[in-house]
């Protein structure tokens, strides 16, 4: 048996925490906990929208210099409308780039090419902006998972699952024509095939 290890929390070390709050959810990012405790402690837990992870920023939470975090990386599905949405409010998004050697990218930036990946590959596609502490943190452009991946699928709306049923019934109706009768065990097929939908492989 193994334990499973699921990273959550990123603490990101910052100077001015209301500041770092500000930033943090005019873009999107939902405020769970903002905890002041004696001698000016403080802990803000803020999680990105359709994230299982979120970020930590606080007084007395860490003891890295302020701005030094690099490359976080927020996964999108789509990294242009990702940025033209950051940029829309307020935040300075560098230009989409892919790297030259194709699999991830240098650090700094060592070997950025402009503009998405030429085929949209999976995995393939950045753009980096700053906190304002000058922590650096990277958009990536994840479309299809690879195999084995994820272990289990979150649905981030009502609309998505509707959405995925949707899908999975017009794909078993033609899986159901193609076998010339009614399916009984539809309700494995339907979670079979929303799952690889999804990425999981199953």
């Amino acid at each position: 048996m193994t334990v499973d290890l699921k990273i959550e929390v990123v603490v990101v070390p910052v100077s001015d925490v209301d500041r770092a709050k500000e930033f943090w959810t005019r873009i999107g990012f939902r405020e769970d906990v903002d905890f002041s405790g004696p001698g000016g402690f403080r802990v803000v837990h803020l999680t990105p929208p359709g994230s299982a992870a979120s970020i930590v920023v606080g007084n007395g939470v860490t003891d890295a210099e302020p701005g030094s975090e690099r490359g976080v990386h927020l996964v999108v599905d789509d990294v242009v409308a990702a940025r033209a949405e950051l940029v829309a409010r307020g935040v300075d998004v560098g230009e989409v780039f892919h790297d030259a050697g194709g699999v991830f990218h240098h650090a700094g930036t060592a070997g950025r090419v402009p503009g998405p990946h030429p085929t949209r590959q999976s995995y393939g596609s950045f753009a980096s902006f700053a906190d304002p502490d000058g922590n650096t943190f990277v958009l990536q452009e994840v479309t299809t998972r690879r195999p084995g991946r994820i272990s289990q699928v979150a649905y981030r709306s009502v609309a998505e699952v509707e959405q995925a049923l949707r899908d999975a019934a017009l794909a078993h109706g033609e899986y159901e024509a193609r076998l010339g009768h009614h399916d009984p065990d539809w309700p494995s097929w339907y979670a079979a095939y929303m799952a690889r939908a999804a990425g999981l492989g199953g």
